[in-house]
């Protein structure tokens, strides 16, 4: 029996209305149905539901355990899928009604997720109990601890986000409105990637980070894909082009799914030998999973979406689906069987006991339990080259940022438009100097010294943006990125909405930009955020995004040349930067003169050995503050002056230019009106 694009079955109940907005459930059922059935087989064969020697929760719990994960991230994906199409991808027409229907999807997957991440984390706290869920203490001790524990805290927070999801999907109807709720379903899967085998590896962040950048790539890539099977009978001679927005995501998608992927393989596993145990087949096997999609994918890319783009052409005239959708549809749920299938296994993964060669955090370092890293020893001379710890998270934005920026330059040279050669080099020295002070020794020794710490924060907040702000990211955007037709929000509409929005009108005034750059630094260090972001994963890494965009938005209301509201003039520039400099050399004496520990609960309890005296190197950290902070302030002044002679000279040939246009009127008019008012007298 052959597919057609017509062959899969209708769920006439999704559309709005009847026989506007077809959609099929067949994807969904094929999900559901083999992602179950691959995470029972692998469970039982990786022995991730044998029986616990040591408080057993019972069989029910065990079993329960994998296949309500399997069912929670299915429907995180169908989710996600359904608003990012929605708010992004898929083309509307007066006369559809797409983005009601991918609502009404999202929604519904919204409440199955929901459900399933409860039962999940009932059963999750069942098994750290040791109770089953019948156990007439069961309730009490899950009242007393639930907060206490990472694994059900964070599912805790996680679904309280998709509860807001589930309530507000079905009800949104604008672009934005679906925008804001596909980032809250991506938001809502991070606090899981705080939890599983990752977390507890001796490179804890890596893991973290890794496990991340996996929960939140492969979620948008199913649910996109299963998303657009389901809404596919609706698009019809939009279905090339929509497949073509959701092929260029699913790119990405890939490539951070298996860098990922591979970087939380070697940290769970420890090296090569760790892939003979049954952990190491199970994640041959999604390998090969993940090996067989990249075809798929390459196929869809470079053969399939040409098929639906020349049919839609030739079809243009004609009221059916477009040449190459047959094609498409059993290309399409032959991956969605296989990204089931790897869905299973990676659940299975998950509840499988890592081999012996696994790095395992040590169960006795005070050091690693406060800041996520062993001690690294006494810092020397040479730390500031020689020490390096990658922080896969920043490394992966940093490369992101540079790829994305050096495609954009290269396609306006390729249509013969002219772009800085100064300007790239900048940006890509920028994001080498960020990599830098969150990977290398400011960033090593930073998570356990507060003078080192300090570095890191200058060399964040402001000496990557000076680099950063000339290369100017947004007027590229704007002239390489494609405007969009089909009122669909592309990155390009982001942008604008963005530059012209009124929270960027606060955020870009230069009193505003220069309060959260100081006082948001005093609130931070003087307040229990700043111990909150030593000790937790999730604080440091918004701490490192805060020092980041206050320093960028600093430096662009200053000397940007990227387009955004209203600037001041160079003089009330210059007053503004003048008093920030005069702030910020006060909080570096405060803190040279400190006699109390700032963060107690974390600097003074490292207990490091060569470290007698955290007080004294939190003074030497304010001198740094001081000193260091104020050299990027002062070539800020410089270009803020430079700038300020530029637009004179600017106006000064303007002005030239008029005259010689004129005659010089202006001038004339002026000495006419004194001329009149000689006469009066």
């Amino acid at each position: 029996m052959r597919w057609s694009p017509d062959s899969l079955p209708r769920l006439e109940g999704m559309s709005a209305p009847p026989g506007v907005t077809r959609t099929t459930s067949l994807p969904l059922g094929v999900l559901g149905v083999v992602s179950v059935v691959v995470v029972v087989a692998a469970t039982a064969f990786g022995g991730g539901a044998a029986p616990l020697e040591l408080g057993d929760p019972g069989a029910f719990v065990r079993w329960a355990l994998p296949v309500l994960r399997v069912v929670h991230d299915a429907a995180a994906a169908v989710t996600v899928g359904a608003l990012v199409l929605a708010a992004f991808l898929v083309p509307e027409t007066t006369r559809t009604s797409r983005r009601d229907s991918l609502a009404r999807l999202a929604g519904g997957a919204a409440i199955v997720w929901f459900l399933a991440g409860i039962g999940r984390m009932l059963c999750d706290f069942a098994s750290l109990a040791g109770l089953p869920l019948s156990a007439p203490t069961y309730l009490s001790q899950l009242l007393a601890f639930v907060w206490e524990l990472d694994s059900t805290r964070t599912a805790v927070i996680s679904s309280a986000i998709v509860g807001v999801v589930a309530v507000c999907a079905p009800l949104a109807r604008s672009k934005g409105a679906l925008a804001w709720l596909s980032a809250g379903s991506v938001l809502a899967l991070l606090p899981l990637a705080l939890a599983g085998h990752s977390a507890a590896s001796l490179d804890h962040m890596s893991g973290v980070n890794a496990l991340a950048f996996h929960l939140v790539s492969a979620t948008v890539w199913v649910g996109g894909l299963v998303a657009l099977l389901v809404i596919r009978p609706a698009l019809g001679q939009h279905l090339a082009v929509t497949t073509r927005r959701y092929s260029s995501i699913a790119g990405w998608c890939y490539a951070l799914l298996v860098g990922s992927g591979l970087l939380a393989t070697w940290v769970n596993i420890g090296g090569l030998s760790g892939l003979a145990s049954r952990y190491g087949v199970l994640l041959l096997l999604k390998a090969l999973a993940v090996v067989l999609l990249g075809i798929a994918g390459w196929w869809h890319r470079h053969r399939v979406i040409a098929a639906l783009e020349a049919g839609a052409g030739s079809s243009a005239s004609t009221s059916g689906a477009p040449t190459g959708g047959g094609a498409f549809v059993r290309l399409a749920v032959g991956e969605v069987v296989v990204m089931a299938t790897a869905m299973g296994l990676g659940v299975a993964v998950g509840r499988t006991p890592t081999p012996d060669s696994a790095q395992l955090a040590p169960g006795n370092s005070i050091v690693y339990d406060l800041s996520g890293y062993p001690d690294p020893g006494a810092p020397t001379s040479t730390s500031w080259i020689t020490s390096w710890q990658t922080d896969w998270l920043w490394l992966a934005v940093a490369v992101i940022a540079v790829v994305v920026y050096v495609r954009w330059a290269l396609r306006l040279r390729a249509r013969g438009d002219h772009w800085s050669v100064l300007r790239t080099i900048s940006w890509v020295l920028g994001w080498a100097v960020f990599v830098y002070f969150t990977s290398g020794g400011p960033a090593v020794y930073g998570k356990i010294l507060f003078s080192w710490h300090m570095v890191e924060h200058m060399g964040v907040a402001m000496i990557a943006p000076l680099l950063l702000v000339p290369g100017a990211p947004i007027t590229l955007a704007l002239r390489a990125l494609p405007a969009r037709r089909d009122k669909t929000l592309g990155p390009r509409e982001v942008i604008l909405a963005t530059v012209h929005s009124s929270y960027l009108r606060v955020l870009a005034n230069p009193a505003v930009a220069a309060s959260l750059f100081f006082f948001s630094l005093a609130i931070f260090y003087y307040s229990p955020l700043f111990e909150l972001a030593m000790v937790t994963h999730t604080g440091h890494v918004l701490m490192m995004l805060h020092f980041l965009l206050t320093g960028y938005m600093f430096t662009w209301v200053l000397i940007g040349i990227d387009p955004g509201p209203k600037r001041w003039s160079p003089l009330a520039l210059l007053v503004v930067l003048f008093a920030t400099i005069s702030f910020h050399a006060f909080f570096g004496v405060i803190l040279t003169q400190s006699t109390e520990l700032l963060a107690p609960g974390f600097f003074g309890r490292l207990d490091l050995p060569w470290m007698t005296d955290p007080v004294a190197d939190q003074r030497t950290g304010g001198a740094i503050a001081w000193g260091v902070g104020e050299a990027p302030t002062l070539v800020l002044a410089v270009a803020v002056a430079w700038q300020w002679m530029r637009s004179d000279d600017r106006e000064s040939r303007r002005r030239d230019r008029a005259a010689d246009r004129d005659g010089d009127a202006e001038l004339e008019a002026y000495n006419r009106h004194l001329a009149q008012l000689g006469r009066e007298d």
